[in-house]
């Protein structure tokens, strides 16, 4: 596998400019792969480099960690899986659930031992840990995870020693952290500018104020997207639990901000959201303080999973994307969010 000349390639395609810093990761990521998945067992004996199963880059926003790591997943001919993290501890959760009610044990041992039979190599784009249970079961998963030589890669704007940094109980998350340093190769990518907000884009989909003129904007443009489909009561079971969407018209959906960040709502509620959309339409969305950084938090976890499964946005905001604050706690994940949100308000839709 040519990588380094396979990705110079690809950005003369799509007209990426070529960073030296990004050829370096992309060399590194070749030398990744060919110990993983070239190497001879005799030689992987002798080389003088440690041997590891996982690559964890890391770097700010928009300075190209999916783009990277997509050219290298997508170059790869060997069993794959590109998941959510969210997404991939749900599937974990009920698996372990499934195998108690039927009386077997070691949930954990045969969900790792499944999916090794599956795929060869896993990636978890955005990586980062939010939830306390799955904090505190981490370190026996991945653990497992090696074990069984099952490949890993991850992007994260956050260092592996600043994981789940101030969490609760951080203390059980620390053996986690040794178990990805042990594991994993550790590539920080650097690069000043976000590629995401310096292509003179136009966020032809962020409106802000919230006034008579966003308005009339606003509902032309879901009055245009809509026309000719029939609105529906969208009921959604959710483990047994329902979740009642008012304005659904065939795929295209239009939400109030307190209708999905002013609720108990969580991953698995949006990722069935985004199962059943394909354009989504958000009104009102508030500026962010500490007063409301619980649905501050969920609209991070909303936008990761449609981002994701590439949902274009509509959005009405009390104000411009550039003036958007944060809690203080939430800083961090928010940048990546507010980064994603130009991509996903300025994509022309077909």
């Amino acid at each position: 596998m040519n990588l380094n000349k396979s990705f110079l390639k690809f950005c003369k395609d799509n007209e990426y400019e070529i960073n030296e810093n990004q050829i370096s990761v992309i060399k590194k990521l070749s030398e990744f792969y060919n110990l993983n998945f070239k190497q001879s067992f005799i030689k992987t004996i002798f080389t003088k480099k440690k041997y590891k199963s996982g690559f964890y880059l890391v770097g700010d926003v928009g300075v190209g960690k999916t783009m990277i790591l997509n050219f290298f997943f997508n170059s790869l001919k060997e069993n794959k899986i590109r998941l959510h993290f969210n997404e991939f501890m749900i599937k974990f959760h009920e698996y372990v659930h499934k195998n108690k009610e039927s009386g077997k044990e070691n949930g954990l041992d045969k969900f790792v031992k499944d999916l090794s039979k599956k795929t060869k190599i896993i990636y978890f784009d955005e990586f980062q840990v939010t939830n306390i249970v799955d904090a505190m079961i981490l370190g026996k998963l991945f653990e497992k995870i090696f074990e069984n030589k099952l490949r890993v890669i991850f992007s994260s704007n956050i260092n592996v020693k600043d994981l789940y940094k101030n969490g609760l109980q951080r203390d059980q998350f620390l053996p986690f952290i040794k178990i990805l340093g042990d594991n994993c190769t550790e590539i920080e990518l650097n690069i000043e500018e976000d590629y995401r907000t310096n292509k003179n884009i136009t966020l032809d989909r962020f409106l802000s104020p919230i006034d008579q003129s966003s308005n009339f904007r606003f509902n032309k443009f879901f009055r245009k997207m809509t026309k000719g489909k029939n609105k529906i009561l969208k009921i959604l079971d959710i483990k047994g639990r329902k979740l009642t969407i008012e304005n659904y018209y065939d795929r295209i959906v239009k939400f109030t901000f307190d209708e999905i960040c002013n609720k108990n709502l969580g991953s698995e509620d949006y990722i069935e959201i985004a199962k059943e959309s394909d354009l989504i339409f958000i009104e009102n969305m508030p500026n962010f303080n500490e007063g409301n950084s619980n649905q501050q938090q969920r609209f991070i976890t909303f936008i990761d999973i449609i981002y994701e499964k590439k949902i274009p946005l509509m959005i009405k905001s009390e104000v411009d994307l550039n003036s958007l604050c944060s809690a203080n706690s939430l800083k961090e994940p928010f940048k990546r969010t507010v980064s994603r949100l130009y991509e996903m308000t300025s994509k022309k839709l077909n």
